[in-house]
């Protein structure tokens, strides 16, 4: 194993051999030198893994050495050192992106500090984030097999994803037993959702909140109170997803409220968005509105009533807000919506849906170069939050930061990475869903799905007297006898939703202040 090196630029090193020994006997190798020229040669000629630099050397001083370095590898950390502590010299090389800096006189504590936080921060971390969950395990394991309440299981899901996110930014090995434990986590969290979902609409109490209760427990409140609210559905947006773009959004927003709700069954828009925006069961807009209502067998579009239910809700609260609508598919029109807030920011709530997310999922499952590009759960999260951070949604949230009202964010349901097919036969009219089948002659193991052969009871209309729904459990997908291996490798590994998951069903609800 090679000794991490260190180039030493200082014009009095001498009076530093104590500090050469000591890291010596730690087991660096430290090459010295006492002027910058000689400083880049250095640089030029070999690898190092840090340089300290003095900032008052003659000849060429420390910045002047530091940006002939940074031209010539700019990823190698470079600490300065200096005697002053003016203000505009540490503007200069923080500006230049230094590392770190120290004031001399410097002690070897300091310098020892300065090379694990900037050489061997990524052990470290790796180390401490292995032993950490090791450490909790058992307790979340624990929790898996005993949860009974949806409260709980959320609880679950926000650990999970927490632990995913520090593993993954560590590169650690214990990914693979986080994968088991998420494995196991879905497979208790489906056997939950079939022993109670008919459940909590038959009984009153017990119901966790649901696609229809949002408005009516979440935004009402505000709204009533007399908060400016927009409302933001991202469609296909899962709690992971919400956790990687958070770092941006605190530098606009301070979180006032961190929740989850649960998605209806089916997870899929024309399910789950209809019945947030109607604020009623997808069966109770087939019966109510059937106008606005689209069935599986019907062509066109599925969601394109979505003004219509938010009035038909408001209308049926007796609520007087005003209110607009806005869906982004493309990056112009939201854009020219950026534009234009200062003109909605009046109004008691603006209700804008984004797809985006939605067309990223589907374009990696279309798309040889996206799967590629995306090719594991870590990359997804990447691509999502490059996304982010260079969409013009991004710059949407900044403009509604500036109105003062409250941003709530939020979705219809989220997705799953799907990895085992499981087989269906269904007849012509059956949908075409990978997640969720709905049809009068379905055939399929009982034991891999959850089936509702009375749809009405949970809220579901019937395409026919016959209907049956049966919903793909954990990281299952259906697949049709017909042509099965190239339908199989087609889907194999992707984000589809409409099924029973953490992932789909447990989705982010949240509350943004914006900072003033």
């Amino acid at each position: 194993m090679k000794n991490d090196k260190i180039l030493w630029a200082d014009d009095e090193i001498d009076l530093l051999k104590p500090y050469v020994i000591y890291l010596a006997e730690k087991g660096y190798d430290v090459v010295t030198v006492t002027n910058g020229r000689d400083a880049i040669d250095q640089f030029r000629a070999q690898a190092f893994d840090i340089v300290f630099l003095d900032e008052n050397m003659p000849g060429l001083n420390g910045l002047e050495t530091l940006a002939a370095i940074k031209e010539i590898n700019a990823a190698v950390p470079v600490v300065m050192i200096t005697k002053s502590e003016e203000e505009n010299i540490m503007d200069m090389a923080i500006g230049s992106k230094i590392a770190d800096y120290l004031i001399k006189p410097v002690n070897p504590t300091q310098i020892l500090l300065t090379l694990k936080k900037h050489i061997h921060k990524k052990d470290i971390v790796n180390e401490h984030t292995t032993t950490s969950y090791r450490m909790e395990f058992m307790q979340i394991g624990n929790m898996i097999t005993s949860a009974n309440s949806m409260e709980e299981w959320m609880e679950i899901q926000k650990k999970l994803v927490f632990w995913e996110m520090e593993l993954q930014a560590a590169h650690n090995s214990m990914l693979e037993m986080l994968q088991m434990q998420k494995t196991e986590a879905n497979n208790y969290f489906c056997k939950y959702i079939k022993r109670v979902y008919e459940g909590w609409f038959t009984q009153s109490e017990g119901r966790p909140t649901l696609s229809p209760d949002l408005f009516k427990t979440y935004l009402y409140p505000r709204l009533d109170k007399g908060e400016k609210c927009f409302f933001v559905v991202i469609d296909n947006f899962r709690y992971d997803q919400w956790k990687t773009i958070q770092p941006l959004l605190n530098e606009l927003y301070t979180i006032e409220e961190e929740n989850m709700y649960c998605s209806i069954l089916p997870t899929a828009t024309q399910y789950a968005r209809n019945a947030i925006f109607s604020g009623l069961m997808p069966l109770q807009i087939h019966e109510m509105f059937p106008d606005l209502w689209v069935d599986e067998d019907e062509e066109e579009g599925k969601n394109l009533q979505e003004d219509k239910l938010i009035e038909s809700q408001l209308q049926r609260f007796r609520k007087k807000y005003t209110f607009s609508y806005h869906k982004i598919n493309e990056s112009d029109y939201c854009e020219r919506l950026t534009n234009k807030i200062s003109q909605l920011k009046n109004n008691d709530l603006n209700v804008i849906v984004v797809n985006f997310i939605d067309m990223l999922s589907h374009s990696r499952t279309e798309s040889k170069m996206m799967r590629e590009l995306a090719n594991n759960e870590a990359a997804y999260m990447s691509l999502t939050l490059s996304w982010f951070k260079h969409s013009p949604v991004y710059e949407l949230f900044r403009a509604i930061a500036q109105t003062g009202a409250k941003l709530i964010i939020t979705t219809d349901h989220g997705t799953v990475n799907v990895t085992r097919p499981i087989k269906v036969v269904g007849d012509k009219n059956t949908n075409v869903n990978l997640r969720y089948k709905v049809g009068k002659s379905l055939s399929y193991n009982k034991k891999e799905v959850f089936e509702i052969t009375n749809p009405k009871k949970v809220g579901l209309p019937l395409l026919n007297l016959s209907s049956t729904y049966i919903f793909a459990l954990g990281n299952d997908f259906f697949a049709y006898p017909n042509n099965y291996n190239y339908y199989v490798s087609y889907y194999q590994d992707t984000f589809q939703h409409g099924g029973i998951s953490l992932e789909e069903m447990l989705v982010p609800l949240v509350t943004l202040t914006p900072k003033q």
